[in-house]
């Protein structure tokens, strides 16, 4: 069981990432798939009740990749952490299906009490670098997270969300990879939209200005 769950991961890779030139260099370059891996020994010894051991397999894992992932993270299948640098995956995390993340996203928690305070991810999720995912929220299947977002609400199926605190903006509905999880129109960003206004809007402004001192002046 092990082997086919590692073997669909590596032709995930293969499939997502072009730079992934071979199995071989999957297997041995890849920090997320060597993380996810780490992770699976952590968890078994997480639910045999060897807490401390598991912590100490998963704190090995981060040195090593530099991808934290608690023991009590459930992980789904075909899971692709790019890059990872600075990942960190909170204990109550739960991630589904060929959902793909890039580094320096946080699953994390808003809260001290114990019982679920991290997100759920739903199946074929894309989580863009930098971004937050922070309380026991839910994102729902397909959702896209752009980079650097901060997602304190949950995110319905199929939705893209972007900015701080992130918000919906539309999308092709023709299911695609969106890397980093946004699309690449700039103009979809609701951010960049408000932006341009008020650019508008000074730009006006200084031509009133500019009026209204040469009619003083003639």
């Amino acid at each position: 069981m092990a082997l086919m769950f590692l073997t669909e991961t590596v032709r995930a890779y293969r499939e997502r990432d072009p730079a992934a030139r071979s199995n071989l260099e999957v297997l041995l370059c890849y920090p997320g798939l060597h993380a996810v891996g780490i992770h699976s020994i952590s968890s078994f010894l997480w639910k045999k009740r060897w807490f401390t051991l598991g912590r100490l397999i998963s704190h090995i894992g981060r040195f090593l990749t530099g991808i934290e992932i608690h023991p009590g993270a459930k992980l789904g299948r075909r899971f692709i952490i790019d890059h990872g640098m600075g990942v960190v995956i909170g204990e109550t995390a739960e991630i589904g299906d060929d959902v793909y993340i890039y580094h320096q996203v946080t699953l994390g928690g808003t809260s001290a009490a114990a019982g679920k305070r991290h997100p759920t991810v739903g199946d074929n999720v894309i989580i863009g670098a930098g971004a937050k995912v922070l309380g026991a929220i839910s994102v729902g299947d397909n959702a896209r997270i752009g980079a650097n977002a901060v997602v304190v609400a949950p995110v319905p199926a199929g939705t893209t969300v972007v900015g701080i605190p992130a918000r919906p903006v539309e999308r092709d509905e023709k299911p695609r990879f969106d890397a980093y999880g946004v699309p690449a129109d700039p103009c979809l960003d609701p951010l960049l939209h408000e932006i341009d206004l008020l650019r508008g809007e000074l730009t006006d402004l200084e031509n009133r200005i500019a009026k209204a001192a040469k009619e003083r002046i003639f």
